[in-house]
């Protein structure tokens, strides 16, 4: 199956349902249909972009995500499924009930997982990625000691000023580039997201991150690894367009085309997909008491291009 990601920005649309397709109508343009079965995400911003409620029942019932955005195009909201998995209620009370120990000890393996792909992400830029694999060894259960902060701090800087802005720092709020990564990483949210609901999974239930004001904790957890692909796609894009310094539609076009790639996993050419279908799917496992948390192992991308 192909998984699309499609964004309305630029111009109005409408957009309906029929047989089983989502039909795309803009004015003085044929309908373009494609099946629902291969959007994997809707991202809409255009105040001007309509569509019917079939639209997004149907969405959900082929397991796809939906992500609206503000009028500075940034995403504010995302629908998900509700029923993704036969046995989704079975998972979820699992989940519901993991414990502490379970949890410390997934959050570790991610957190490691994090730190080995920010120190490849730095060799693919050709900087020195050892000083966030130093750390490795620091990052105990649960990451009580917040090594992961350090080496969010090591990564960041060793970026600013060689890849990105000179004294960038990262910050949703924050100057450009900011605006792009949050970009990105909304539509690799959206993504994670959809996975787990796919696995029976409850998104907001998380190991680490814990905010009543997010509905999204477990996805923020598991993505964590996946963050440095999108960084790479934003220095990707800086590098061919230096003096662009907002959101627009290449630049979109640019993350979405970047985060559709294929990444290799044992051997395997692999979209983010699939490698999220199998973070979720191992994680389950460990909620369902098949495999233990200290086995449990984070699909490692081997993508050492140059941004």
């Amino acid at each position: 199956m192909t998984d699309r990601v499609l964004d309305f920005s630029e111009e109005p649309a409408r957009l309906s349902v029929r047989t089983e397709n989502l039909c795309i109508e803009r004015d003085d343009q044929p309908p373009r249909m494609i099946p629902m079965a291969e959007v994997g995400v809707i991202v809409v911003s255009h105040p001007r972009v309509s569509y019917t409620h079939s639209v997004l029942m149907l969405l959900a019932a082929k397991g796809g995500a939906f992500i609206t955005c503000d009028e500075r195009r940034l995403p504010i909201a995302m629908l998900l499924p509700l029923q993704g998995n036969v046995t989704q209620t079975e998972s979820m009370i699992a989940q519901a009930g993991a414990s502490d120990p379970v949890r410390k000890r997934l959050w570790k393996r991610i957190v490691r997982a994090k730190l080995k792909a920010q120190a490849r992400a730095l060799d693919a830029c050709g900087l020195d990625g050892q000083p966030v694999l130093a750390l490795l060894p620091e990052v105990k259960s649960g990451d009580a000691a917040n090594v992961e902060a350090t080496a969010a701090r090591r990564y960041w800087a060793a970026l600013s000023g060689r890849m990105l802005p000179q004294d960038f720092h990262r910050d949703a709020d924050g100057a450009w580039p900011n605006a792009l990564l949050n970009y990105g990483y909304a539509v690799l949210r959206a993504i994670v997201a959809r996975a787990l609901c796919a696995s029976g999974l409850h998104p907001s239930l998380g190991l680490h991150h814990h905010n009543r004001y997010n509905a999204f904790c477990l996805a923020d957890d598991l993505m964590e690894p996946m963050r440095p692909l999108v960084d790479k796609a934003v220095i990707g894009f800086l590098r061919a367009n230096p003096d662009t310094n907002e959101v627009t539609k290449q630049a979109r076009a640019f993350i979405i085309e970047k985060l559709m790639d294929r990444y290799m996993n044992l051997g395997e050419a692999r979209t983010l997909f699939d490698l999220s279908s199998r973070v979720a799917a191992r994680v389950v496992a460990v909620f369902m008491g098949e495999a233990l948390a200290k086995d449990f192992k984070y699909p490692e991308v081997a993508d050492d291009r140059q941004p």
